[in-house]
Formats: structure tokens, sequence, C-alpha cells
């Protein structure tokens, strides 16, 4: 099919791409001149493992093509995606200007039938907006338009894998021809026939995903509802562990029998800083503003947010404690995306923890696999290197922020040798602490007992 995405993120360069891979031919466009530059040279402006991969070998074949041009796009289109961010107004709520916008220029520039998608996160109720915009300022060019809400359940870090091997496809529609045109999108997915071109020897082809049909509304809240559910959990998990640091427990060993019951699930039952990037943070906050303007106080998501915003102050105080003197002292920061496999720092709780630490007169060097660069234009007097090795040499403290696989694996001996004080806070409990302790750490972590070389923390 001929379909167009518009916006160019993280949502729709994935989306754009794996459709294309799949089969179909895709135009892609953003508003971001800097953007389209990159995307015209071939170069990702985001890092998103094997993305790199799938777009090369979509465009090479010719089924996927970029434009500044979104006249051009549209009218080019059976399907139209609309991608384009949705980011928290001051109020909490999100800001669909971009949405609204991208809908009269789809209206404006539409000769033929088309379907108008959702495939960003907004509110219920949106897409009546939106068919309400198109039908409003297209009302001369003779074009009909179909709404449809599509939610996105990719996670940064896997999210090519989850586009080819999704645990559900969601689409609300109001009609059976939208239906049906979807069912023909994602017919490859659907037959189970077409396997993840990356991750081939973990995702082999199988049973495709269910296909859930519903309103646009229910479409428009599962997306709210699940990214809302996802964060409670992790805000639980952290509050068992400060509960199994006043009790002498382990979380690891709480959560771990708590996920064994099918009810409630492994997942997302992780101590450690708490969540952050660009989706939870604000779909929690965008879900609570929708209840309050329909009547319905949504106390609970607030008290999951209030958790997770004292994540931070909670891992700044460890880290006073342990230093006992914070000023002047060398302190390492290994991590700074708000997740691994990402270069993603929006909301990112190690950027909030640095500022903290260099508003107490600590210097501060950090480093990232891939967020250095983005880490730069929101932090200031912090010095960048990209070996860890070197984040560690004369360290007073090292911090463990976001659980890169290439941490685990460092040479800790050779950290303990590069460090002067060898102290590690590991605000995601990556690493085993009997293991820190035998190399001769001070080690902290959230609720799990504190394993120390000498006995003045662990008696504090």
């Amino acid at each position: 099919m001929r379909l167009a995405v518009i916006g160019c993120g993280y949502v729709g360069l994935v989306t754009g791409s794996c459709l294309a891979k799949a089969g179909h031919e895709v135009m892609a466009t953003d508003n971001d001149p800097a953007r389209m530059a990159m995307l015209d040279s071939g170069r990702l402006p985001i890092y998103e493992p094997g993305l790199d991969r799938v777009m090369e070998s979509a465009c090479a074949a010719g089924r996927l093509r970029f434009t500044s041009d979104c006249a051009q796009v549209v009218r080019a289109a059976d399907a139209i995606f609309i991608c384009v961010g949705t980011p928290p107004l001051d109020s909490g709520e999100a800001d669909l200007s971009a949405i609204d916008g991208v809908a009269r220029q789809i209206a404006a520039a539409a000769r033929s039938p088309k379907l108008v998608i959702e495939k960003s996160t907004v509110p219920a109720q949106t897409g009546e907006q939106l068919r309400h915009a198109l039908g409003v300022y297209g009302r001369s060019n003779g074009a009909t338009f179909r709404v449809a809400s599509n939610p996105e359940f990719l996670r940064e870090g896997t999210a090519v894998a989850d586009f080819f091997h999704p645990d559900r496809i969601v689409v609300g529609v109001e009609d059976d021809g939208s239906e049906g045109q979807l069912r023909e999108i994602y017919k490859p997915f659907l037959e189970g026939r077409f396997h993840c071109p990356i991750h081939e020897p973990k995702c082999p082809p199988g049973p495709g995903p269910m296909f859930l049909v519903t309103t646009m509304a229910s479409a428009e809240l599962i997306k709210h509802a699940s990214n809302s559910f996802l964060g409670l959990k992790i805000s639980y998990a952290n509050l068992i562990a400060d509960l199994c640091e006043k009790l002498g427990g382990n979380v690891e060993e709480v959560t771990r029998a708590m996920g064994l019951d099918p009810r409630i699930g492994p997942y997302f039952l992780n101590a450690g800083l708490g969540f952050g990037g660009f989706c939870l943070p604000k779909d929690i906050q965008a879900f609570i503003r929708l209840a309050e303007k329909h009547g319905i106080d949504f106390g609970l998501l607030k008290e999951v947010e209030a958790v997770n915003k004292r994540r931070i102050e909670q891992f700044v105080e460890k880290v006073r404690r342990a230093l006992w003197v914070v000023k002047e002292k060398t302190v390492g920061v290994l991590g700074l995306a708000f997740k691994p496999n990402t270069d993603d720092v929006r909301f990112a709780p190690a950027i909030e923890v640095v500022r903290r630490l260099i508003a107490e007169g600590a210097t501060v060097r950090a480093s990232d696999p891939f967020a250095i660069n983005r880490a730069r234009l929101l932090l200031d007097g912090v010095e960048f290197v990209e070996d860890p090795y070197d984040v560690a040499r004369g360290a007073d403290a090292l911090l463990l922020l976001t659980e890169w696989q290439e941490y685990r694996e460092l040479d800790w001996k050779r950290i303990y040798r590069e460090m002067a004080r060898p102290l590690v806070m590991d605000a995601r409990n990556m690493l085993a602490p009997g293991k820190m302790k035998e190399l001769g750490f001070e080690y902290h972590s959230f609720g799990r007992p504190d394993l120390t070389a000498n006995t003045v923390l662990a008696s504090s």
C-alpha cells in the first residue's frame, strides 16, 4: 500500500522504516529541516538498535523515501500515519498543537479519500476533534477522510523487534473500511510470515499478534492506561525497596516471588532510581489531567508520580551519607540515558542527579555509550569522557545511573584500582552485592543490604 508518515522522530522513523521493509511504499516527512537533511543523507537523527539497517534496506529497495514536501506526501498516500510529538504543557495536559497543525496540512493538500491514523499518543476524544478539523479545513477540496487510532507500544531500545513482533496490534475504528485497510497494512505481521530482519535468531516467525479492534476512544485510552499501570508497578516496587531497607529485607527476593504469581507477572518490578524518558512521565500526567477534566480524581496515579520524583532525592541523600561531604569530591557517573540501548535523555533521572551534585559543589565526570552528545545540551560544568575507566580514575564515588550491559561487564578489579575511594552507588541494582564486597568495594543500592569494606557506613 502507499503510506505516508508525518513526523520522523522515534515513533515515525521506526513505523515508516518497518512498514517499508515489510513491503509497503512509504513516504515520510518532518517539519524539522535539520532532521530532514540528516535523513536525506542517509543518517539517523536518533540512536535505536537495528533501525539504521532496516532504514537503509528499505531505502535501497525504493520503498522508503523522505521529503520535506508534506503536500506531496499526503497526495501520494492512501493512508497517513500521524507520528508527531505531544509534549506536556505546564498543566500536564498533552500539547496537541502539532496534531492540529498536521490535520490542517492534510486537509489542505488532500484531493482523494484518505485514512488518517493517529499513531501519536493522544488523550481520548482526540480522534473526534481530528475528524472534525479535517472536515472543516478540507471542505472545499472534495476529499473525504476516515480517522482511526492505532497506538504504538514500542519500547526505546527494542523498538524494531517490537514492531516486527508485537504482542498486540490495537486499532480504534468507526467503520469496516478503516478496519479492513488497517488489516491490510499489518497483514505481513498478522500472518506471522514476516520476521524481524535484525533479530532473526531471537525472533523467528511464529503465530501473529492479536489484532484488537476497538472504538477510537477505547484505543486512545488503552495507551495511557497501559503506560500508567507500568509506572504504578515501578513505583510500587520502589516503595517495597524502601520498606526492605528499613526492615532488612531484599527487594529482589520479594519482587521475584511476587512476579512468579501469574496475576502479577515479573516485569516492571525492578526497584531503583525510577522511571524517566518521554513516554511514562508525560502519559501519566496527561492521564491524570484527562481524568480530572471529567470529574475523576486519579489520586492513585498522583502518588505514582510523587513516589517516582522522590527517588532522585533519596538517591542523592544516599550519596551524601556515603561521602559525608559532597563539595569538592570527584564523582564519576556511568549512564546518562533514561534507559539502556537509547540516546534519549528526556526526563532522564540521571540528568537530574548530575544537576543536584553539581549544585552541591561536586566535580562530575560522566560517560554513556550513546547519550553524551544529547547530555551536553542539558548539562553545564560536567567533564564528559568516552571511556568508563576514565570516569573511575581518581573518583571518590562511582554512580551507576543507567543499566547498560557494558557496565556489568567492566573489569571491576581495574575500577577498584583506578578509584581514589572504592565507593559504588548502584542506582539500578545492576551488580551483585556479594561480588562487589569480595572485590573490596563499599557498595550501596536500593532495597538490598549495603555491603561495605568498613563498618562505619553499615552501622550508620
